[in-house]
């Protein structure tokens, strides 16, 4: 299995190791802001990941929330699933004023 991008280390579209292109390699991989956004209300099961991302296979699944756990912003908590870290919760915190631009560019597109 490949391993996540890492800051200090070249990623996709960078040989900087700049952290935010570490980030942005990371968030900008298949259905990591998805497991992200659905874990936003607290913990949920793998079955309850897979339920809420529709149609994500559970190898997919595992490869993703083992690099959401490695780069350190999902933990595994034994009695209630996956959720987000305080370093995964300060990540989705940034990603909100993204969202509601996007309401907004996606009104004034029509």
């Amino acid at each position: 299995m490949p391993r996540p991008p890492k800051p200090g280390k070249p990623v996709r579209g960078s040989r900087s190791g700049r952290p935010v292109m570490a980030l942005i390699d990371l968030i900008g991989r298949r259905w990591v802001l998805r497991i992200v956004w659905e874990l936003r209300t607290g913990p949920l099961t793998f079955r309850a990941v897979q339920q809420a991302c529709g149609g994500l296979s559970p190898s997919v699944l595992n490869q993703r929330l083992a690099e959401l756990r490695e780069t350190a912003l999902v933990e595994l908590k034994a009695d209630a699933g996956y959720a987000l870290t305080a370093s995964g919760r300060e990540l989705l915190a940034h990603l909100l004023p993204l969202t509601a631009f996007a309401e907004k560019w996606a009104k004034a597109l029509g």
